[in-house]
């Protein structure tokens, strides 16, 4: 039997050798590769060319869900799977559309971790009930593209005429942005928006 060949992608080196150290206990599943940031997760993948890609939600350079997106259209075999710590309901929209085969919480065991991967690599998908049902109860955001990206640039804080400059508009433009998001999210303030727009994964 040919083993599964795993990639592991999360900035944090202690779950990540935790993980590898307790997959490689599996007869059937190999670990390749090991990846800290977004940009190293994919330079691996292309390199290893991994059955399946575990790849942690938030990581620097890219998030999960990019690195998944990218991994489709250039490794198509490669299924590929988000573990977070952040069930946010955006995020599971997002990853389903990237063609994330599995959505699952960091408080899984590494036993129920390696079942997870074999069925993925078998075809099938993996969503974690809890993670669903939160997606379901928070609904779709009510931002439009252009919104989310003014509100994320908003998010450290920056002036409008930073905001204006990295978002390529006008000052103006920025300010009825931010404005429309607020008033959809229900906020007092941007800074409001962006804490509450990241709880639900709209940003």
């Amino acid at each position: 039997m040919t083993a599964v060949r795993v990639l592991l992608a999360d900035d944090e080196h202690l779950i990540r050798g935790a993980l590898a150290a307790l997959l490689a206990l599996e007869d059937d599943l190999v670990v390749v590769a090991e990846a800290a940031t977004g940009p190293e997760a994919l330079a691996m993948a292309r390199a290893h060319r991994p059955d399946v890609a575990v790849l942690d939600l938030q990581m620097p350079g890219a998030d999960g869900v990019s690195v998944a997106t990218t991994l489709r259209e250039e490794l198509p075999d490669c299924r590929t799977m988000i573990v977070t710590s952040h069930g946010r309901p955006g995020h599971l929209k997002r990853a389903l559309e990237a063609g994330v085969r599995g959505f699952v919480p960091k408080t899984v065991s590494a036993q129920r971790l390696a079942e997870i991967i074999r069925s993925v690599h078998a075809g099938n998908r993996y969503v974690d009930q809890e993670l669903a049902a939160d997606a379901i109860s928070a609904g779709d955001s009510p931002l439009t593209v252009r919104e989310a990206e003014v509100l994320e640039l908003a998010a450290d804080g920056a002036p409008v005429s930073e905001i204006a400059e990295r978002a390529a508009l006008s000052p103006g433009t920025v300010r009825n942005y931010l404005s429309s998001a607020v008033t959809k999210i229900g906020a007092e303030n941007r800074h409001a928006a962006v804490r509450l727009a990241r709880e639900r994964g709209w940003v």
